[in-house]
């Protein structure tokens, strides 16, 4: 049995409960939980948001607008001090954060293209296109994270001497500020929207904002007459990028995999197997594309019920779902007669799925 039509897209979907699985999660306490919060935010999974498919992706742009107008200050502002001081370390750093605020780019054009309505060709539409940002992203943080490596490496074998200290903490102080607004907002945004890439870009920023904190523990350790300070100090941020770049790419990899909290698969079959009518439900999938869900479900009724009664209850499972899964903005439901096995002529094409 086919599923029914898409819903109007004004048609409200906000849920009229608490979901099982937010109060099954559990932050991390202490000071080793408060440091694996910084470096890696507790993930919620992100059909926590009620936002329309629309409305999200506009939020996302807008996330990306702020972040491009806040890093493109930050970093004008350290290449005056550049200018003053002449630091090679404090100019490294701006670059940093110009080529952060351009990995922007990539995440705007996956957003237009996300509201882009399916055709012919793209039948599921052009949501994807996050997941394609994400990989750019994390390729950034890799070569990041190299070039952290490699210029950390030169220092400590070949150090240099760095004028005008306080000036040059003063501007990392101030990368770290703009770096790590720009992180939280971005991930904040991109939890709530359901964007694996933007998260991927939240996590991207904060990677740079070590890298200023960096530059403000080098001329700390120069002032005090360890030159070597900043080098292995450099060093140690090569490692922290490393373990947010391992953090970024397992969102990007399992979404492009189609992976998707367990909870939220129990969340489904919760509504299926409330919804009046439904005997028992078969196989459960559900993806990601975009930041928006689709659901494609099997349920179980009375063998006696017509084809018109079957499709209602499908209908009206489709409708629950819609009404009570976050982010949800399409479902398939087949429905399957109670008894026999009614799928042998198709079985052994699918292996008994």
């Amino acid at each position: 049995m086919s599923d029914a039509p898409d819903p109007p897209q004004d048609h409200p979907h906000d849920p009229p409960h608490d979901h099982p699985h937010d109060r099954a999660h559990a932050h991390p306490s202490g000071l080793r939980g408060k440091l694996k919060e910084l470096v890696a935010p507790h993930s919620h999974d992100a059909a926590d948001s009620v936002d329309q498919e629309l409305e999200t992706s506009s939020r996302g742009t807008r996330a990306l607008v702020v972040s491009l107008v806040v890093l493109g200050i930050t970093a004008l502002l350290q290449a005056v001090v550049v200018v003053f001081t002449g630091s090679v370390a404090l100019l490294g750093d701006t670059l940093h954060n110009v080529a952060d605020a351009l990995t922007a780019v990539p995440l705007a054009i996956a957003f237009s293209l996300g509201r882009r309505v399916p055709t012919r060709r793209y039948t599921y539409g052009y949501g994807r296109a996050e997941d394609l940002a994400g990989i750019a992203i994390v390729a950034v943080i890799l070569v990041s994270a190299a070039l952290a490596a490699y210029e950390a490496g030169r220092r400590l074998l070949d150090p240099r001497d760095v004028d005008h200290v306080l000036a040059v903490a003063a501007a990392g102080v101030l990368g770290f500020l703009g770096n790590e607004l720009v992180a939280r907002y971005r991930i904040r945004v991109g939890r709530e929207i359901g964007s694996a890439a933007l998260v991927a870009d939240g996590l991207h920023a904060r990677t740079d904002g070590f890298t200023s904190l960096a530059v403000v523990a080098g001329a700390a350790g120069v002032a005090l007459g360890f030159e070597q300070a900043d080098p292995i100090v450099g060093l140690l941020i090569t490692v922290a990028i490393l373990f947010v770049l391992r953090d970024a790419a397992r969102q990007v990899y399992r979404r492009l995999m189609d992976a998707v909290d367990e909870s939220l698969v129990d969340e489904v079959e919760r509504v299926l197997r409330a919804t009046p009518g439904v005997r028992d439900i078969g196989q459960v999938r559900v993806r990601w594309i975009g930041h928006s869900l689709r659901a494609e479900c099997e349920v179980v009724v009375d063998p006696a019920l017509s084809l018109v009664a079957g499709h209602a209850i499908s209908v009206e499972a489709e409708h629950r779902l819609l009404h009570e899964v976050r982010r949800l903005t399409g479902a398939f439901i087949h429905a399957d007669p109670d008894g026999a096995e009614h799928h042998e002529l198709t079985a052994h094409h699918t292996g008994g799925r």
